[in-house]
C-alpha cells in the first residue's frame, strides 16, 4: 500500500506521484486493459481505495468514449466503524481528496467520477454487471474486504478482471484470508498473481491465461512459473529488472526553468554506479554546484 508521504510540488511524471504501484503491475494493468480494448470489451472502470492516484491516474488512461470510470475513497471523510477509524488514522492521515485530485488532474483533463466515502458506498452507485476491470486497494480489514469482492463480483461482466491488492502481506491478513476465501468458496477464479496483487475472474480463466503464459514467455525481463493449487491453476509472475510502460509526463513536465527529470534507471544499476571507484574521484574533483547535483541525482 502507499506511504503516508504528502505531495509538496506537482507531479512531472508518474514515479513523482507518492504511492506503490511496481513496474510488474502497471505491465499488467495495461496488458489486461489492452486486451479487453482489442478484443472489442467495452465496460466501465472501478478503483476502490485510491490514496494519492497513482494506479488511478494510470487506470484512467484507458478509459474510453462512453466508458465510467469511478473511484472511491475516504479520503478525509469519516470512517464507518472504530477498526476503520484506527487505519486510517494511522497510514493515511495526510490524504485528503484535493491532493488526489491534483495529482489526477497534472496528467489528465478531467476527473473520474469520485465518491467519497466508504467503499460500501459503491454497491448503491454502480450499476450491476457494468464494469470491467475493478481494482480493490482499500481497507485492510477482513469485513471491508470481504464485502468489496462481493460488490466486485456484482459489478463485472461475465469475463471482467478483479484486482486485489496486498492478498500476500505480512500485515494484510485480513485481505488475504478474504482473497483465497473468495477463491476457495466463492467462485472467484485466479488468473495471476505478482509479488503484491491477485488478478482474477469469476469468468472462465483459461483463454486469459493461455495469453498471459504467451506474452510473458516472450519478455526476458519476466520470470514466470505455473502452479496448481486447490484445483486452481495459478500463474506467478515476476519482475526480472523490468522497466514501466511508457507513461507521458504530466502538464508540469515542461515547466521553464525547471531542472530536467532524469531518465529511471534500475536499482541494479544504480548500485554499480554508485560502487564506481571513478565516480567517487569524480565527485572529489568536480565543483561544490556540480557535485551537489550529481549526489541528487544517484541519490
Amino acid at each position: 500500500m502507499a506511504t503516508t508521504q504528502e505531495t509538496t510540488r506537482p507531479p512531472r511524471r508518474l514515479d513523482d506521484v507518492p504511492g506503490w504501484f511496481p513496474v510488474l503491475d502497471q505491465m499488467l494493468f495495461d496488458w489486461f486493459l489492452d486486451r479487453q480494448e482489442d478484443s472489442g470489451v467495452g465496460g466501465d472502470l472501478l478503483e476502490v481505495g485510491v490514496y494519492l492516484g497513482k494506479s488511478a491516474i494510470f487506470t484512467g488512461r484507458h478509459r474510453r468514449p462512453g466508458e465510467t470510470y469511478t473511484v472511491c475513497d475516504l479520503f478525509e471523510g469519516d470512517a464507518p466503524d472504530a477498526a476503520n477509524r484506527a487505519e486510517s488514522t494511522k497510514s493515511y492521515a495526510k490524504l485528503t481528496r484535493h491532493l488526489f485530485e491534483e495529482n489526477y488532474l497534472a496528467f489528465h483533463d478531467e476527473l473520474p467520477r469520485v465518491l467519497q466515502g466508504p467503499s460500501s458506498l459503491v454497491r448503491g452507485e454502480v450499476e450491476p454487471g457494468s464494469c470491467r476491470f475493478v481494482h480493490i486497494d482499500a481497507s485492510h480489514l477482513y469485513e471491508h474486504v470481504h464485502d468489496d469482492i462481493g460488490t466486485a463480483r456484482d459489478l463485472l461482466l461475465p469475463d471482467g478482471i478483479v484486482v486485489l491488492d496486498d492478498f500476500r502481506s505480512e500485515h494484510t491478513p485480513g485481505v488475504s484470508i478474504a482473497a483465497w476465501e473468495a477463491v476457495l468458496n466463492r467462485g472467484l477464479r485466479p488468473v495471476c498473481i505478482s509479488t503484491q496483487k491477485l488478478y482474477g475472474t469469476w469468468g472462465d480463466p483459461r483463454p486469459v491465461r493461455e495469453e498471459l503464459i504467451e506474452m510473458a514467455r516472450g519478455r526476458s525481463d519476466c520470470r514466470l512459473s505455473v502452479q496448481e493449487a486447490a484445483g486452481h491453476r495459478i500463474i506467478r509472475l515476476k519482475s526480472k529488472g523490468m522497466r514501466g510502460p511508457e507513461f507521458p509526463g504530466s502538464r508540469y513536465a515542461d515547466v521553464p526553468g525547471a531542472p530536467p527529470v532524469p531518465e529511471p534507471v534500475s536499482a541494479a544499476v544504480t548500485g554499480v554506479r554508485r560502487r564506481s571507484r571513478v565516480r567517487r574521484v569524480a565527485v572529489d574533483l568536480l565543483p561544490p554546484v556540480l557535485t551537489r547535483a550529481l549526489r541528487r541525482a544517484m541519490r
